[in-house]
């Protein structure tokens, strides 16, 4: 299956309510369970990830198998680790494939029994469940942020608590930090000195809990703005006071020349007048779930880049440097890795362009997403596995038609 994708006109005018962050609706989930609160946690999208985890919360089973759901991969290993019971959980074939041996040796060191049922190192897992007690863990800060969310968010409920020294460069901080600060407003206190984070043990707080609009989600609509000529975008829900790191972006779209202003609903997207740089570096260790829509961007206002933090991309959904390179050269565009975890551009177009480009996306959402767009420069875009956007953002095409884009359906 493939949508061919199109826009005949350069205006993007429109309300679009944004679905919730998944990031905090999967955080949310595990708190909510912890605390055995008896309160529904409100505006939880109806996304794969997070229906995988609400579904792993009502089931009677003990055997989960959460498909191509990372976050509920690592977050139910730790959450599974104490609760006493047996347990399996297993996933897609590229969920096999993504490391969490990290994690597991890290549960193991805590009183947990985790086995591997396949290749050591990676899922599917076999989990018995048991009482944990804390001690001081030594982590590769550079790795994955959600194996230390996933350890922090059950710290509270091990016996003495858990330390977390954090090694090395720091990845995806934001993501630690609205982990905290989730765990904050559901009465959990934390200190976070240096490299050091520790957690008491100490019970959370049953509390009403609304999930906000999706800022990952919101980047493609910027990127929708950037490449249109004239726009007044509402997006609804979403709000600048955000939890979530990837509200910078809207700092980053200034220079590219979008505003953001404040409304009863949610926030406007306008022009500002800036011209596009002539060139644009960017660091995404914060916030590396955006980097495809930045790459994208750029090679339809051929604006040259060098993109650092991308370390953690090759253990997502897709090894997303690669994809990039690949779908990035069926417009012209020659994209080099210069170093582990850099993408670079230097504006030019020396390969050849496909006159309708099909964009592979390879399971991953976030492709799908990133790509769309690009049919407001470059002319009618396929893509390839179109329904992959469910993992994060299902109503994602049905929003595109609503500010005038095709969405075609083609065998």
């Amino acid at each position: 299956m493939k949508y061919l994708v199109s826009k005949s006109d350069k205006t993007l005018k429109g309300s679009i309510v944004l679905p919730g962050s998944k990031s905090v609706a999967n955080r949310a989930l595990i708190i909510h369970a912890l605390s055995y609160s008896p309160y529904p946690i409100e505006n939880l999208s109806d996304s794969d990830d997070v229906r995988v985890m609400g579904q792993v919360f009502n089931s009677n089973t003990n055997h989960f198998d959460i498909g191509h759901a990372g976050t509920a991969m690592r977050f139910l290993t730790a959450f599974l680790s104490q609760i006493v019971g047996e347990w399996t959980i297993t996933g897609s074939d590229r969920m096999k494939q993504r490391p969490i041996g990290i994690l597991v040796d890290a549960l193991n060191k805590l009183g947990a029994r985790i086995e591997y049922l396949e290749n050591d190192g990676f899922p599917p897992l076999k989990i018995f469940g048991s009482h944990l007690k804390g001690c001081v863990l030594e982590l590769d800060g550079s790795v994955s942020s959600q194996y230390i969310s996933a350890l922090l968010m059950i710290a509270p409920t091990i016996e003495d608590g858990l330390t977390l020294r954090l090694k090395n460069k720091i990845t995806s901080r934001s993501y630690i930090e609205m982990t905290l600060k989730l765990m904050e407003q559901f009465g959990v206190q934390h200190v976070w000195k240096g490299n050091e984070i520790r957690i008491a043990e100490q019970k959370y707080k049953a509390l009403p809990f609304s999930v906000e609009a999706d800022w990952s989600g919101a980047s493609y609509w910027y990127q929708m703005a950037v490449l249109a000529e004239e726009i007044d975008v509402e997006l609804v829900g979403l709000t600048t006071e955000s939890l979530q790191g990837d509200a910078m972006i809207a700092r980053w779209f200034e220079q590219l020349g979008i505003e953001t202003t404040t409304t009863e609903k949610g926030s406007r997207l306008a022009k500002n007048g800036q011209p596009l740089p002539k060139f644009l570096q960017l660091n995404f260790i914060e916030n590396p779930d955006v980097a495809q829509t930045f790459a994208v961007l750029c090679v339809m206002k051929q604006i040259p880049f060098h993109f650092t933090g991308l370390e953690t991309l090759k253990i997502k959904e897709t090894n997303r440097i690669a994809a990039l390179q690949d779908e990035l050269a069926k417009f012209g565009a020659q994209i080099t890795e210069p170093t582990h975890g850099e993408l670079k551009w230097d504006g030019t177009f020396p390969l050849e362009k496909q006159d309708v480009p099909e964009i592979e996306t390879y399971h991953d959402h976030r492709m799908a997403m990133a790509f769309a767009p690009a049919c407001q420069s470059f002319g009618p875009v396929a893509i390839l596995d179109p329904m992959v956007v469910t993992k994060s953002y299902p109503g994602f095409w049905e929003d595109l038609k609503k500010v005038g884009f095709v969405v075609e359906e083609m065998i």
